[in-house]
């Protein structure tokens, strides 16, 4: 693995994208070949996770991550990558509670998202109250009536992994530093990124009941 990290990280600086990488070792399978190719690879990655403590260092592409975040973030860009697919159907994706896992993620980057930009921190971190699929509210930070996000959980997660424009999306927010981090929020590692345009990937599903 550091072999080939090492590897991709030499064609990244050289201006190679990874999903151009992507499509050079794998481009020659189809789709059916490509998902038969992942799927062990995937069942082994989980029963590897499965016996580590959750504390435990693992090589990455940048700094090591413990088995923990390592999982998250592994869920993370499954999820978001899906959430691709689904928008290119004009589906949604089916939500469940593991959604807080990546809410989780999303607020815990509130940091990261900034310091990748190399911009001053904002002061304070707002407050994070979101509506699970189960109707209840997860939180994070200090309660404030002046510095929050809150609003759906699915639309939160969409915001932080760049899938939505927040303008996109029903969630409240007030205070400077809700503003600017909803605008450049990036809960994966790398370089910096933008996510899309305000209208760009809003997306209107069917309406239950009616037809297709």
């Amino acid at each position: 693995f550091r072999h080939e990290a090492a590897a991709v990280i030499t064609q990244m600086l050289q201006g190679t994208e990874i999903s151009s990488m992507a499509r050079q070792r794998y481009g020659h399978m189809s789709g059916s070949e490509l998902l038969e190719y992942w799927r062990p690879r995937f069942a082994d990655l989980v029963a590897g996770l499965a016996v580590l403590e959750p504390k435990a260092r693992l090589p990455w592409y940048g700094p090591p991550m413990s088995a923990r975040s390592f999982a998250t973030a592994r869920l993370m860009e499954t999820w978001a990558h899906s959430q691709d697919i689904y928008d290119a159907l004009g589906r949604r994706q089916p939500v469940s509670e593991r959604l807080r896992h990546i809410a989780h993620l999303g607020v815990s980057t509130y940091g990261w998202t900034f310091l990748n930009r190399n911009l001053p921190l904002p002061e304070p971190a707002p407050y994070v109250a979101l509506r699970a699929p189960s109707g209840e509210t997860w939180s994070w930070n200090e309660p404030s009536a002046t510095d929050f996000v809150r609003g759906g959980a699915e639309e939160f997660c969409l915001v932080v992994t760049q899938r939505r424009n927040v303008e996109d999306t029903e969630l409240e927010y007030s205070g400077a530093s809700a503003t600017q981090w909803l605008r450049i929020a990036q809960c994966f590692a790398g370089y910096p990124a933008d996510g899309p345009a305000a209208g760009v990937r809003a997306v209107q599903y069917p309406v239950p009941g009616d037809k297709a």
